[in-house]
């Protein structure tokens, strides 16, 4: 069982393996704790769509069911809080729960550290923001590097079953949030044109958010599901083990009648008779 896991809160009845042929849990509670828990604001409209907004306004997640694409989590941040986007992140209808909270429980974090921190640009000229630092708990976990079309440099599990792109060159800002023209692609399926989920980031979201995502990715521990919800994984791909052992199985009628015909068990004859015609030693008799 994986770490953490809990079978007395454990939702689910089947594990998913590898974790990234699962798919949402629908559910975005999970995903939001950890910046609720930091006092952020909530909001909702008529529609079901749910805003989160930073004490300062600068970082805005909008989980948006009713949105217009299937962009269900969009993450911004902002210099100004009355400005364009700085950066921006989105996962869509079908990405793992678990893969957003890693995104966010980093973003709070960050958030906690200041400015300097969640609106740190990635920077191949520093140590702790180069950008490999997020390709990195890929390879180290087997994922092998490849370089599908000029201008791309991508990471694909072994099973081929997911992958993550880096565009190199410029990129439009505004596609960037607005489309999966982004500078960081991560996905699984069997196609990139059409993927079992996907999420992408623009390119001055902050290294450390990223590799949190691909640390959670590339996890080789299992994520519980429940099977008839086969919307919530990768049906046909995904490997489903039972969370618990399954029940010895119920006896049949033929193991009884075997069981009875063996008779009940003959207990071993006692080495001393209970009834002897041997006199027994005399019992000494009270002290004088």
């Amino acid at each position: 069982m994986p770490p953490h896991d809990d079978l007395r809160t454990l939702d689910g009845d089947v594990y998913v393996s590898p974790r990234y042929l699962a798919r949402s849990t629908t559910t975005g509670d999970p995903a939001l704790a950890p910046l609720l828990d930091l006092g952020w604001d909530l909001q909702h409209d008529d529609l079901g769509n749910v805003y989160v907004h930073a004490p300062d306004r600068k970082v805005r997640l909008g989980y948006l069911p009713e949105g217009e694409d299937d962009g269900l989590w969009r993450i911004n941040a902002y210099t100004d809080p009355f400005g364009p986007p700085t950066w921006g992140a989105c996962f869509n209808d079908s990405s793992p729960t678990e893969f957003v909270r890693a995104f966010t429980t980093a973003l709070a974090e960050a958030y906690e550290h200041g400015p300097d921190t969640y609106l740190a640009a990635p920077d191949p000229g520093r140590t702790d923001r180069d950008p490999f630092l997020a390709v990195a708990p890929l390879i180290n976990r087997g994922w092998e590097v490849e370089h599908p079309r000029w201008g791309v440099f991508a990471v694909q599990s072994a099973d081929g079953l997911a992958g993550l792109e880096f565009t190199t060159g410029h990129l439009d800002p505004e596609a960037e949030l607005t489309t999966r023209d982004a500078r960081w692609q991560l996905w699984a399926g069997t196609s990139l044109d059409r993927p079992a989920w996907y999420a992408t980031a623009s390119t001055d979201t902050p290294v450390a958010l990223l590799k949190a995502v691909t640390e959670c990715v590339s996890d080789p521990a299992p994520l519980p599901r429940w099977r008839q919800d086969t919307h919530s994984y990768v049906e046909g791909l995904a490997q489903l083990t039972p969370t618990l052992p399954p029940s010895p199985p119920a006896p049949t009628p033929l193991d009884i009648q075997r069981a009875a015909s063996r008779g009940p068990a003959v207990l071993p004859a006692p080495s001393v008779p209970r009834w002897s015609t041997t006199s027994r030693p005399a019992l000494p008799g009270p002290r004088r």
